[in-house]
């Protein structure tokens, strides 16, 4: 299973919200450049970057910062915030972006994710923010009556190749992962997935390994220090 360590942008810099909530935020650093040096240096094999202003305005805020911070590594970095236009994903692509996150957009046109999904393959991951098991789209702002495994079967039959499923609830709270939830997508979606929200133990780690997920998102755990990236990876080494 990987670990994906995640930086959150607004305004340039690297911050994490609370449940998706952009009045409560922490800033952890001015140099999000540095941050994704640092989780590369202990052992990261990807990086999740998001843009949060971009989630709230409909377009990438951040690109320079993401541009930099893909010059600088040589891991691969998966990004999502903002991206509702195929042209967008061809320019992320071309920066050096290997994976593009759809959320809004997966939810509002499914015309136009499914020619993305055709067009640029596995480069694309479908996103799917959920409170309470309903999605929430616009940077967690807006809640629609889509359940999550509704969601997930609609993008598997467009042709998407690999979802992630955030808890908003979660997030950030430092309390645990929606295991039930998780689970359940694991066992009625053939797709890979990614699991975020609520990840702060090595234990939930070695759990979602157990119900087969493909990779897992480390936010605030990492930040406060409750979680140690090196001693995380080494314990979901080879059993």
């Amino acid at each position: 299973m990987e670990i994906l360590p995640a930086i959150d942008l607004k305004a340039g810099k690297c911050v994490r919200l609370y449940q998706g909530d952009y009045q409560q935020e922490t800033v952890f650093s001015d140099d999000p450049v540095g941050v994704a040096l640092k989780w590369q240096s202990l052992g990261g094999q990807w990086l999740h970057v998001v843009d949060l202003d971009g989630a709230a305005h409909g377009e990438p805020q951040n690109v320079d910062v993401v541009r930099a911070i893909v010059q600088a590594v040589h891991v691969p970095v998966q990004m999502g915030g903002g991206i509702r236009r195929l042209e967008t994903v061809q320019q992320l692509l071309e920066l050096g972006v290997q994976r593009v996150i759809l959320g809004t957009a997966a939810v509002e046109d499914t015309n136009l994710t499914r020619e993305i999904c055709h067009r640029f393959d596995d480069a694309i991951i479908i996103g799917i923010d959920a409170r309470n098991g309903y999605v929430e789209t616009h940077g967690w702002q807006q809640q629609t009556q889509l359940t999550t495994l509704e969601l997930a079967r609609t993008m598997a039959d467009l042709g998407a190749k690999r979802l992630i499923c955030t808890d908003i609830s979660r997030d950030g709270t430092l309390t645990e992962p929606n295991f039930d939830a998780i689970a359940e997508l694991v066992t009625q979606i053939d797709l890979p997935l990614i699991a975020a929200g609520g990840i702060s133990a090595i234990s939930h780690l070695k759990r979602l390994r157990e119900i087969g997920v493909e990779g897992a998102i480390l936010g605030k755990a990492l930040y406060t220090r409750d979680l140690d990236l090196q001693q995380a990876i080494q314990a979901l080494g080879p059993e």
